[in-house]
């Protein structure tokens, strides 16, 4: 693994740690809905595609060169 990915790599899961941490999860425990379905849910699951879809893009740079 080169260094630069495994900083990005590294700063994906700090990221990730952050964003379904307690404090911030908090925000998003509210009624209402988003698309038919709870907002926490919507946030949960969008960041976690997301997240997926970053180490997703990462990967397939570093191995394209």
């Amino acid at each position: 693994m080169t260094g630069r990915r495994s900083e990005r790599l590294i700063a994906l899961a700090l990221l990730g740690m952050v964003l379904f941490n307690y404090p911030v999860l908090s925000l998003f425990a509210v009624d209402g809905k988003v698309l038919g379905m709870p907002v926490f849910y919507a946030y949960f699951f969008t960041v976690w595609a997301g997240l997926i879809a970053a180490v997703a893009r990462l990967n397939r740079a570093t191995a394209q060169g």
